[in-house]
């Protein structure tokens, strides 16, 4: 097994979805530290303290109160610290519109939320696994929205 442990965060307004992630994580064979936060300010107020590891992948719900992942998804962008961060939406949501305005605004990857927890791990292990220096510099439509 590899000493690697992956660094990750999920923003998630709804308490259930946040244990169901979080669940789905600790059946996984690959080490992980997950931080979870209720809403996009929390995530960005932790992101932005001083001598924090950074996560190496960012889950983000896209509609939470106080900031959404849309402001969130821009502020990192907009941040020279934050700019190169792994961001993976995590949304119910199917809208084009949606799934556009991410893409343009940086997002690596769109993933829809399962409706069930088999779904939900196969998910997240086959997000945890990619290769993310592909993913990044080779951004494409084709590859941003990620469908089991």
């Amino acid at each position: 097994m590899s000493d690697i442990i992956l660094n990750i965060a999920l923003a998630d307004d709804d308490e259930d979805d946040r244990m169901l992630f979080s669940e789905a994580i600790e059946e996984l064979d690959i080490r992980t530290k997950l931080s979870l936060f209720n809403h996009g300010q929390e995530l960005m107020d932790y992101l932005t303290l001083p001598n924090i590891v950074l996560p190496s992948l960012i889950f983000l719900d896209l509609n939470m109160p106080i900031k959404n992942g849309q402001q969130c998804l821009v502020e990192i962008r907009n941040n020279p610290k934050l700019k190169d961060l792994c961001i993976a939406i995590y949304s119910t949501s199917s809208s084009e519109n949606d799934i556009e305005e991410t893409f343009l605004n940086g997002a690596n990857i769109y993933v829809n939320k399962p409706n069930n927890f088999s779904k939900l791990r196969e998910v997240v292990e086959k997000v945890l696994q990619l290769n993310w220096q592909y993913h990044t510099s080779n951004l494409n439509k084709e590859t941003f929205l990620f469908r089991i």
